[in-house]
């Protein structure tokens, strides 16, 4: 149970991080209507995510007895996670020059989610299969690494709106970047997991 703890919690820090649409939509909103907006708009992926995770869970299932395949989408998860860390290990500060715009809600970062291409390829490649193997494991390492991953996602994003609210300047801080860059090693790590994983699924190793 401890391994799937840990994965959620690496992996749930490095997307809570992470810049892209939703990081930056809770950025603009703290910027220009405050930090409860910001707040509302990181409570997003809870609304988005469900359908997408009990999509691929059920593919996954599907193809639990198609060991190519697995290993497959475990080379191509380990692939992913190797990209996110390397641009995590780059990690440079974050502009906050953002236009004002009008006040977005809650359905606005579920938009902006749901539309995102980042936790379909995240779910598919590295979160289903997770999953699938923590339900073999037990109920206890399923709701570890789900539980600690969304905790991680989100209270990374609302630590940075309420960061941002006190001070514009903490998306270029270096406590910002060490995160980033710390994070961009752990996830450097878990990919070379999951490359050995894909490579057992193949036979190969």
């Amino acid at each position: 149970m401890i391994d799937f703890l840990t994965a959620g919690l690496v992996l749930g820090c490095s997307a809570g991080f992470s810049p892209g649409p939703l990081l930056m939509l809770v950025i603009s909103e703290t910027l220009t209507h405050g930090t409860r907006s910001g707040v509302r708009v990181a409570l997003s992926p809870i609304i988005t995510d469900f359908p997408i995770i009990a999509a691929a869970l059920l593919l996954l299932m599907n193809l639990s007895g198609y060991h190519g395949i697995l290993g497959v989408l475990s080379l191509a998860g380990g692939l992913f996670v190797l990209y996110t860390g390397y641009h995590s290990l780059r990690a440079k500060p974050v502009a906050l020059d953002l236009p004002k715009e009008p006040p977005k809600s809650l359905r606005k970062g579920v938009l902006t989610n749901f539309l995102s291409p980042h936790p379909y390829l995240f779910w598919i490649t590295v979160g289903a299969p997770l999953l699938t193997r923590s339900l073999k494991v037990g109920p206890a390492a399923f709701i570890a690494f789900i539980g600690s991953f969304y905790l991680c996602l989100i209270g990374a994003k609302i630590v940075l709106a309420l960061a941002v609210g006190r001070s514009r300047a903490f998306m270029g801080s270096g406590v910002y970047l060490w995160i980033m860059r710390l994070l961009g090693a752990l996830l450097t790590f878990f990919a070379l997991l999951l490359f050995r994983e894909g490579v057992k699924l193949l036979g190969i190793w």
